[in-house]
């Protein structure tokens, strides 16, 4: 039911009938859908305590929306909007109509050309391969609940029901703070970070305060795409450098120094997204000379620190920085599960204060309670247990996603295991296109994800990212059947081995 309250508005001063008035209000909420055709009304008396009006006035209402053909009355069953107005059947508009009930905007605005990932509703019936995602269903909820319950029965979690600092909830700073400094090495206090709601928020925040129009970005050739519209949203001008084994080519980084003016360097030095490699140890100390040198930021995305299967993780770059030009962001939504919107920015403490300020432009804060919980849920070492139990299941799911590919897909493509991370980087045979594969394989059951966004510098390099950690055995199995059917049914005599 409509909340008639709150749509159906009566002006006891004007002079026109209460009954006139309420028949023109229906008639409104019927041509504007909010009432479907055969919705059932309210009785008279319903209606009439509803709106503090008298029951007569509703009848003479409904008597004269029979009359015009708006409604009619059912013996023993009620009132109804006419099962056929043809109003409602008129759609079509003329080339210079306007029309509210269309779904437009009646008003010019920008528009962002954002890589979308298909619908999930349009997802049903289909495999989803995804370009690198946790497994939701490993998710460790009995022990998130079982903190927020406790949380929500003391007393002084009412303090977590109201406004709070931009900065985030002050225990999960300090726990943060403690978790970064003990596995990343960092050497920060906690009022050198604050809470976000995931990485995305954190780019989006130093984007803002960094950059202006035509600010010089560097960016690898192959690179994370929201990260890349991102900064050319703020109106930055990209910059990019080659990506080798060893991660972003340094050596082209210091040319395009000498010849700009260059506002900041993004990185995913852990594992290059989307290629997955590890930026090396003689890189990284070029790197953060070069930043002294020209002062400019380095923004490091540690994305999937917690994930390294073969050996201990490299240190961040965050770690090594004695001179305030790193800006390193991070989240808890990708270790844990996507929809716990937990990350944090670490930077110098006056950068921090600004991006707290201009946090309250477009998120007040985030979810206190949930920020309170997760402080617990790290404080008790729960977040450590999930990521060893995790990190044996992944390296299992890596171990046969990779051995299959090799196996039935042959020379057509090209890949080398991760060390880290959820995905691998497929490299395709340049007589194949992952194009024509993609469409093939939707026939099959399988869509994959976000195939044409790797490219964005045009160099032709035929990758693509494919997760692996969000599948089941079965899953993999499942996966790679379909993936190697639109091979063959795109290309009957691809190359095997």
């Amino acid at each position: 039911m409509i909340p008639y309250r709150t749509c159906i508005h009566l002006d006891r001063n004007s002079k026109q009938a209460l009954y006139v008035q309420l028949s023109n209000q229906f008639v409104r909420l019927i041509k504007s859908r909010m009432l479907s055709p055969s919705a059932k009304l309210p009785s008279s008396r319903s209606l009439a305590n509803m709106l503090g009006i008298h029951r007569k006035t509703v009848i003479a209402c409904y008597d004269e929306l029979i009359l015009q053909g708006w409604i009619e009355s059912i013996p023993k069953k009620g009132t109804y909007v006419h099962k056929s107005i043809p109003l409602l059947q008129q759609k079509v508009l003329s080339s210079d109509s306007q029309n509210s009930e269309s779904g437009e905007a009646g008003f010019s605005y920008l528009k962002n050309s954002i890589f979308h990932r298909p619908e999930l509703e349009k997802l049903a019936g289909y495999q989803y391969l995804n370009d690198g995602e946790s497994d939701q269903r490993l998710t460790p909820l009995n022990d998130i609940a079982k903190e927020y319950r406790s949380l929500a029965k003391r007393k002084s979690s009412l303090a977590n029901l109201a406004y709070g600092a931009t900065y985030g909830n002050d225990e999960l700073r300090k726990v943060l703070v403690e978790y970064l400094n003990e596995t990343r090495g960092l050497h920060v206090t906690k009022e050198q970070l604050m809470i976000t709601r995931g990485t995305q928020m954190g780019l989006y925040l130093a984007s803002r305060l960094l950059l202006e129009p035509d600010s010089k970005v560097i960016v690898g050739e192959t690179n994370y795409v929201a990260a890349d519209l991102t900064f050319s949203y703020a109106g930055a001008n990209l910059l990019r450098v080659p990506v080798d084994r060893n991660g972003i080519d340094t050596d082209a980084v210091a040319v395009l120094c000498e010849k700009h003016t260059i506002k900041a360097v993004y990185v995913t030095s852990h594992h290059h997204h989307p290629t997955t490699v590890t930026l090396s140890a003689k890189r990284r100390m070029h790197l953060l000379n070069l930043a002294r040198t020209y002062r400019f930021a380095i923004i490091e995305d540690d994305y999937d620190y917690d994930f390294h299967y073969d050996h201990a993780p490299i240190l961040p770059l965050a770690s090594h920085d004695l001179n305030g030009n790193i800006i390193y962001v991070g989240s808890i939504c990708k270790t844990v599960a996507p929809a716990y919107r937990i990350g944090y920015l670490v930077a110098s403490k006056n950068f921090v204060d600004e991006c707290a300020k201009l946090r309250r432009y477009v998120d007040r804060q985030g979810d206190s309670m949930l920020e309170a919980t997760f402080a617990r849920f790290i404080k008790n070492g729960d977040l450590d247990r999930h990521i060893r139990k995790v990190l044996k299941i992944y390296a299992d799911r890596r171990s046969l996603f990779c051995s299959l590919l090799k196996k039935n897909l042959g020379k057509a493509i090209s890949f080398e295991i991760p060390k880290g991370g959820m995905a691998v980087w497929v490299v395709l045979h340049k007589n194949y296109s992952w194009k024509t594969i993609a469409e093939t394989a939707k026939k099959n059951g399988l869509i994959i994800g976000e195939w044409e966004r790797y490219d964005r510098a045009k160099i032709g390099h035929n990758g693509i990212r494919m997760g692996f950690a969000a599948y089941t055995n079965d899953e993999i199995y499942s996966v790679i059947d379909k993936l190697k059917l639109a091979f063959e049914n795109s290309y009957p005599h691809y190359l095997k081995p």
